[in-house]
Order: structure tokens, then sequence, then C-alpha cells
């Protein structure tokens, strides 16, 4: 079971990717593409200290497992859309030939794509490509160690450190999401991605917890990406201010090695704060 949800004969679960049909669950979404496969910087995942300076093939499915009311991507992930299909191979000979470092899972939440990942994840590797998703980390436990062996990095949203924020807010819980983080750590390069929503996670005690968990249960050397939230979806909550988030990013760098800030433009100061620096040695 991926996600412990309960899907009704005839009927779709939220993700909309598998369907009930006479007591079995039929994956829909496999091998169905939501974009084209397009090459990224590797940064833009976010991921700094995975291969930086390198671009990878971005790949998507169409559909989620959360139905966050803030979505960034909600035209992939929250509403039906034309797909292609696509073949594990034609996913890995794309990444060979533009000379990728590997394959991301990315845009929408790649975990609904669980069956085609098992096939694509260890040809991936087999060639030689790292293996990366982006994701929400809200999903079962024993599938995800099947799938692990094969993920070389992922960049997890932890939207909050708050259970009734996921479950208000994204229709979820946040210990599954806690436990993955802990999981991918022990075998896989992992950085953090905290969406700063105004009103709703960005008060003083809600980050300084988010902080006091990751320095405590993973270390000060995991990267965190505190990124700006702009209206949208279901949310109109007035964008982030930036001057909030060099506040919070003045918070969690005593105790945090890394650092950084998203979606705040290309001043002097945004460049300086989505810049990677070694911490001092001693």
């Amino acid at each position: 079971m991926l996600f412990r949800s309960l899907v009704s004969e005839g009927k779709r679960g939220l993700c909309r990717s598998r369907e009930n049909l006479g007591g079995k669950l039929f994956a829909l979404s496999y091998g169905r593409m939501a974009t084209g496969m397009q090459m990224d910087p590797i940064e833009k995942k976010p991921l700094y200290h995975f291969y930086p300076g390198t671009s990878i093939l971005s790949v998507a499915p169409n559909g989620c497992n959360l139905s966050c009311k803030f979505c960034q991507n909600w035209s992939i992930s929250q509403v039906d859309i034309r797909t292609v299909h696509v073949t594990p191979e034609e996913i890995v000979d794309k990444a060979l030939r533009s000379r990728s470092v590997g394959i991301a899972y990315t845009y929408s939440e790649p975990f609904i794509w669980y069956e085609f990942l098992m096939e694509v994840a260890p040809l991936a590797t087999k060639k030689g490509l790292k293996n990366v998703m982006v994701t929400n980390g809200y999903y079962e436990e024993e599938p995800f160690l099947k799938l692990l062996p094969y993920i070389d990095a992922l960049n997890i949203d932890l939207k909050a450190m708050d259970d009734n924020f996921y479950r208000q807010v994204c229709g979820a819980k946040l210990e599954p999401v806690l436990n993955t983080i802990k999981l991918a750590t022990k075998v896989a390069h992992v950085e953090l991605t905290n969406l700063v929503i105004p009103t709703l996670n960005d008060s003083d005690e809600q980050i300084n917890k988010l902080i006091d968990w990751i320095a405590t249960e993973l270390g000060p050397d995991v990267p965190l990406h505190f990124s700006r939230y702009f209206p949208c979806h279901k949310l109109s909550i007035p964008a982030t201010p930036i001057e909030r988030l060099f506040e919070i990013r003045t918070l969690a760098m005593p105790r945090l090695n890394h650092v950084y800030l998203g979606n705040i433009g290309t001043s002097e100061a945004a460049i300086k704060a989505d810049t990677t620096y070694c911490p001092p040695i001693g």
C-alpha cells in the first residue's frame, strides 16, 4: 500500500492515478507523462549540494496524493490534463543522449508513479545515471524502502512542523513525512524545502520548531531552502514579504550550516542568500 487510502469500487483515489476495478487497483498513471522531457539546472530542484553546475532531465506524472490549498504547481498536480505515453527506455535514452547527470522526477508528486519508477530508476542506475526525487514525502514506509536503493538524492518538502497545518491545509499528516526524511537521509543525499506562507507557518515558533527538528534529528549539514510563497490555486494570502524571509534565514543560520532563500529575485542580497558557502571549520 503506497498511501494507505481507501478506494471504493469503480472510483479513483485522491491522487487520481489509481482506480478500483473489481477489487484490484489499476495504475492509470503508469507511463503517462504530464510534461515534456526537459533539461533543468540541478539547482532548480532545488539541490545545491548534489552535482552542482550540472543539468538533469526532468519528467513528471499528472497528479498528487496531497491537496495543498497553496499548490504552486496545481495545473499539473491538482487537475487532469493531457498526458503522453513514454517507456522507461525512452526516458533513460533521452537522459543519456542529453548528457544529463540523471533523471529528476519532479513538478508533481513522483511517488504516485511508483510502479513506473520501480522500472525507470533501476534501469537508470544500471546506465550510470543518478535518480532524483522532488517529493512531498507523504507515503508508506514499505514501498519507499523498496525504491530507495535506486534513489541518489531527494528534495523533500517539509511544509510545517505542525500536524494541524498538514491536516487542514494539505489533507495529510506530518508524521509520515518526518519518517520519510529520516529514512532517506540514512542512504541518500537530502535537501529540504519549506514554503513560507504568511500567517500559516511563518511564526517564529513554527520556524524554530522546524530548525530544532532538523538540527537535532538530522544534523546541521542538511541543506534547508526557505522559499517565497505567492498566491496560487485556492489560497489568496498575499505573497511572503522578502524581509520576513531574511529574518527567518537569520533565525536558522546559527544552528544550520546551509540555509538558502528561493523565489526572491535577483538583487545582490537575494543572490547572496541563494549562494552556497562552506561553514567555518573549528
